[in-house]
């Protein structure tokens, strides 16, 4: 770690708890990591002023927070929470001269150039590629979102994106059926009414509602089912599932040619990855055309970092503080 890097103070705020660290340049300092539950409190800058109050030693010459919600201009507007707040709320909150806003997704471009290998499990093979190569992050968790992710001499650039909100492509009669299903009862078929953990109940209570006896389960229900074998409706959810998954990945990658690799976050992410190889994740994914052979220069990982987020935001700090002011 440079001790003589600037300090800075980074924070994660999801829609339940938010983490708030001191880093050391590109370095967390872990023994400072905090988490706080968001309920009860009336905006986040008075949980930086408390951070800040239990670390009075600490003058950090920058500020930058990572938001599950919107951010536009420096505002911040959290999704699931009343939350809003803007740069100049942080800099009084902690009398940072440089502070960033960036939406979680961008964070967690930011972070990939710092993960540790341990960090990173790969799941598709793809071809070599140049440091300066395009990355695409892909969150899949109680939403979905994308990030792409560019190298430039400038340092990185992860544009914000909403790519769980347009209209699920439909490639076969299994897709149309359970969008004209998700349409009838739930509104707007999306990619995040299918791809998130929603989606794994929607795709549940489709299939149930065809077999003749609707059934509202909870998502953690359906992959406990999964994984014992015990319902063969939890597994065509799965199954179906995982191969949306690869048709939506392979269409990303077509899309945005993110030679450095597609990298997989959240809990769901996680929940199916053990799952892909067997359920048809790659068949969706080359089902291209004649571009399923091109896509096969794309490899992917799934990202295994709590903390990835806090790292994003003090990667894109430093990128910030090299550039003149």
């Amino acid at each position: 770690m440079d001790h003589t890097a600037p300090l800075s103070i980074v924070a994660d705020i999801g829609g339940t708890n938010t983490r708030i660290a001191l880093a050391r340049g590109t370095e967390i300092l872990h023994d400072t990591i905090t988490r706080y539950k968001n309920a009860g409190e009336p905006n986040f800058p008075p949980l930086l002023e408390r951070f800040l109050a239990e670390h009075p030693e600490a003058k950090p010459e920058a500020c930058c927070v990572a938001a599950a919600g919107p951010v536009r201009d420096g505002r911040v507007e959290m999704t699931n929470l009343s939350w809003v707040f803007d740069k100049d709320d942080l800099a009084a909150a902690t009398g940072a001269s440089v502070i960033a806003t960036l939406n979680d997704m961008q964070a967690q471009g930011h972070a990939l150039p710092f993960l540790k290998p341990e960090a990173l499990t790969n799941l598709r093979k793809g071809h070599e590629a140049s440091p300066s190569a395009a990355m695409l992050i892909v969150g899949i968790g109680t939403g979905m979102n994308i990030a792409p992710v560019y190298h430039s001499a400038a340092g990185t650039l992860v544009p914000p994106a909403e790519a769980g909100h347009p209209l699920l492509a439909v490639r076969n009669n299994d897709n149309l059926r359970l969008c004209q299903y998700i349409e009838q009862h739930h509104g707007f078929p999306s990619v995040e009414e299918v791809m998130s953990g929603r989606g794994v109940a929607r795709i549940y209570e489709w299939l149930s509602s065809e077999a003749g006896e609707k059934q509202v389960l909870d998502p953690a229900e359906i992959m406990k089912r999964v994984e014992d074998g015990s319902d063969p409706l939890a597994t065509e959810t799965a199954r179906h599932f995982v191969q949306i998954m690869g048709s939506v990945c392979g269409n990303l990658a077509l899309t945005l040619l993110p030679f450095g690799g597609i990298y997989l976050i959240g809990g769901v992410s996680r929940a199916f990855a053990p799952l892909m190889d067997k359920m048809g994740f790659e068949e969706s994914f080359r089902d291209l055309g004649r571009f399923g052979d091109f896509v096969d220069q794309f490899g992917i990982w799934l990202v295994e970092d709590d903390f990835a987020a806090l790292t994003g935001c003090a990667s894109h700090l430093q990128d910030l503080l090299k550039r003149p002011h």
